[in-house]
């Protein structure tokens, strides 16, 4: 008895446009149409930020309101769309292992690029539930549109990845900062207490004061008895040593982190060139990686020439 071979079912073809959709959206295979999209997003962002920024600019906002409307609302749609189809398309992340659709949908939507997206557009929808309501605190959460664009590049992973690894030696600066807050604060307080009472009442107005001196260098208060200049000039000594630390240790962290992930693309290039033969399977792998690692070619060059020159010397030394 012969076997009739059928047609591709729906149920495939809608699989296939799932995973054509993840891959677009998410950049897992870098060809022109997820470039595209990762443009298109780009620039839909940046000008929605330029447009909230000018929206808040009472004549502009007055001459241009239906404009500005019409973007909101356009780009509203979009990025709902955007949503959606994440949503909808994240179940393909695990399409290889037995598990339930819900798992890659579940780790999207209570991600951080998930709830930037989510938030992000939640601000209209609950103009039009509550039109009556001063909803101008939620607006300003479309700006939080400003980080889908981390998405398309590691600087900002980068740098939580920094902090994360030097944890220990930011505790370490907080607490010596919290610790120079609690005496400088209750000094000056002592000191100038008397003279200024006005300026400092009590401790915790002389903390804000402390604060204000470490972050812009200067109080905005004139110390009226001697001890108070010292303590004043000690305390942006004190603010400049601190941001140096921090600084230093945040610079280092991240320069680390960014070696680290050239180490990651080198061991993946020594891993594919090992038998001597790169598949397109290969290739789409290394791109997608010095994509989301955000190296540049030359960086990729770099790394081949040096490999080359590695295998050169090697086969040189054999044949001595």
């Amino acid at each position: 008895m012969t076997t009739v071979s059928t047609p591709p079912t729906h149920t495939s073809a809608l699989k296939r446009i799932k995973r054509r959709t993840y891959e677009i959206l998410e950049g897992a295979v870098p060809d022109k149409a997820s470039h595209f999209c990762e443009i298109f997003i780009a620039v839909l962002v940046v000008a929605n930020v330029i447009g909230i920024i000018l929206e808040s600019v009472p004549h502009i906002h007055e001459e241009f309101e239906h404009i500005f409307h019409a973007f909101d609302v356009f780009s509203v749609a979009v990025f709902s769309i955007e949503y959606v189809l994440r949503v909808w398309s994240y179940s393909e992340k695990y399409h290889a292992v037995e598990d339930s659709p819900w798992r890659g949908r579940k780790e999207y939507m209570f991600s951080f690029y998930g709830l930037v997206d989510f938030f992000s557009t939640v601000p209209f929808y609950l103009q039009l539930l509550f039109p009556g309501a001063d909803l101008r605190v939620l607006r300003m959460f479309r700006l939080m549109r400003i980080f889908k664009l981390s998405r398309y590049n590691s600087a900002f992973e980068d740098m939580v990845a920094a902090v994360k690894a030097e944890r220990d030696s930011f505790s370490s600066a907080v607490f010596l900062l919290f610790i120079s807050c609690l005496l400088f604060s209750s000094l000056i307080y002592i000191i100038e207490g008397h003279d200024q009472p006005d300026v400092f009442p009590s401790i915790p107005a002389a903390m804000h004061w402390f604060v204000i001196t470490i972050v812009s260098g200067w109080g905005n208060v004139d110390p009226v008895t001697f001890v108070g200049t010292i303590l004043v000039i000690l305390t942006q000594v004190l603010s400049i040593a601190l941001a140096a630390i921090l600084t230093g240790v945040v610079a280092t962290a991240y320069t680390a982190q960014v070696e680290r992930r050239e180490a990651l693309y080198e061991m993946e290039v020594r891993s594919v060139l090992a038998d001597g033969v790169i598949t397109e399977e290969e290739k789409t792998k290394l791109k997608t990686m010095q994509a989301k690692f955000g190296m540049s070619d030359d960086q990729v060059e770099s790394i081949v020439n040096q490999m080359d020159e590695e295998r050169r010397l090697a086969d040189s030394h054999v044949n001595k």
